[in-house]
């Protein structure tokens, strides 16, 4: 019998860790060894009190970045660095983990480090990709490198013109990711989703894991024929979401912990009456728009908890607001929470989401009903299937600036939350989909059953 070890690669950006952290854990529940290799920055990252399964170890290295990467830095030096040190260290992996009797047996990567499955190969060890955005996005971006680049071009030149691709509702420009507009400012984000279809070309039997379902994009899921997507998500902590254990709340890999303050509010008020509003890690808004969406908070009476973080900068996104006070007479805003634990929390209505997919996932698995403000990235593709295919949430539209006003704001609350027919019909999806999230990872759901499949394939060394 072929011992399972599985290399797990990451990026540092919280995006990429957390369902990697998560898949770790999956896989060391089915009696996996795993590796997680990370950077410096993200292995700091990880909460000191976080207790590693055993069968987990964390190993990091530096990629130049030891106190983290910022939008404002050189990206195309930083993946440079990124790309040459963690080879090293991959390198390094394999060839002392075969010393001490413990050899790598396969190499799973976050979409973006196909060049890991080079080194790999390098060393006879089979790799497979792991996609965290929904296979939606993926397909779109396959289609645009496939047969249907002109099209998609058309669309952005054409904001009236819609497309119909294999596996998707029909998209307009607005719904497309922002890497594929002609605005894109990273562009060689592109250039590596062509260089992962392009090493995904190269293996015998490529595979991709999915940070998705099957009951929630199963056309998506079987679209491209030539790759073989194996959902095995959703990749999130959640009170106890496949029935079994005590609640799991923690990735393990939050930003910061603060006080839990915030559940004693929220234990104070009544049911599915709490607007939540966390706009990620990464986006920073404009302080037009937060005033904006105070606005809207405001005119909409009902109490609300804001997530607000500090910036890097060590300017306070809070200074932004020019009525703080006033608004926490009717609401709460802190720097930092546990989202997992919040959304699970009796009091929440609705959840006021930048759609970046892990948080999509976590309002999903939770069954709170998502008001849409998409900013970058796989966001609007994301908006739109809130909207539009899942149906447990709307997606706010701007104004010609770009800009979501509070009337726009509050019209949202209000649609997800009120008493309407409308609102009623997202609640009860919003359930449904919750409900098959639980059914997907327990045993014998598609998520367990795919996950499974995958490690016994690498017991039999079917991967290549």
């Amino acid at each position: 019998m072929v011992h399972r070890h599985v290399a797990l690669l990451t990026y540092s950006a919280l995006g990429s860790r957390n369902p990697s952290l998560q898949l770790a854990k999956n896989l060391v529940k089915l009696g996996v060894k795993v590796t997680f290799l990370t950077s410096v920055s993200a292995h700091g990252h990880i909460a000191k009190s976080h207790s590693i399964p055993q069968g987990l170890t964390i190993l990091s290295f530096s990629d130049g970045y030891d106190d983290g990467v910022k939008l404002s830095d050189d990206l195309a030096r930083f993946r440079s660095e990124f790309k040459n040190r963690s080879s090293k260290a991959l390198s390094h992996l394999f060839t002392t983990s075969t010393e001490e009797g413990y050899p790598v047996t396969v190499l799973v990567y976050t979409m973006g480090l196909s060049w890991a499955a080079e080194v790999a190969r390098g060393f006879n060890v089979p790799s497979a990709a792991l996609w965290i955005q929904p296979a939606s996005v993926f397909n779109m971006y396959f289609h645009y490198f496939n047969d249907y680049g002109d099209a998609i071009r058309k669309i952005c030149s054409d904001p009236s013109c819609s497309i119909q691709l294999p596996g998707l509702p029909t998209i307009t420009c607005r719904d497309l990711p922002t890497f594929l507009l002609p605005s894109n400012a990273f562009g060689f984000l592109v250039a590596d989703v062509k260089e992962q279809l392009d090493a995904l070309d190269e293996a015998a039997k490529p595979i991709v894991l999915v940070n998705t379902y099957d009951a929630l994009e199963t056309e998506a899921l079987r679209a491209i024929g030539k790759y073989n997507l194996l959902s095995i998500g959703p990749l999130v902590p959640s009170t106890s979401m496949d029935g079994r254990g005590p609640p799991n709340t923690s990735f393990g890999g939050n930003l910061t912990q603060k006080s839990m303050d915030y559940m004693e509010w929220l234990d104070s008020k009544p049911q599915s009456s709490v607007a939540y509003l966390s706009f990620g890690s990464v986006i920073t808004l404009s302080k037009q728009q937060m005033e904006e969406i105070a606005r809207g908070l405001m005119e909409s009476h009902r109490p609300f908890l804001w997530v607000i973080r500090a910036l890097d900068l060590g300017e306070n996104q809070e200074d932004k607001l020019s009525n703080r006070d006033e608004l926490e007479k009717q609401g709460l805003i802190v720097p930092w929470c546990s989202q997992v634990v919040v959304l699970s929390h009796p009091s929440l209505g609705c959840f006021v989401t930048h759609c970046g997919w892990n948080s999509t996932l976590e309002s999903l698995v939770s069954g709170v009903p998502a008001v849409g403000i998409p900013q970058f990235a796989d966001q609007p593709t994301n908006a739109k299937l809130i909207e539009d295919t899942f149906k447990s949430g709307v997606r706010a539209t701007p104004n010609e600036d770009g800009l979501v006003e509070g009337e726009e704001i509050k019209r949202c609350i209000e649609l997800v939350m009120g008493d309407g027919e409308i609102g009623e019909k997202i609640r009860i999806n919003a359930k449904k989909w919750k409900d098959l999230a639980g059914e997907a990872v327990k045993d014998g759901g598609s998520s367990n059953v795919n996950l499974r499949t995958f490690v016994d394939e690498i017991e039999e060394n079917l991967i290549s």
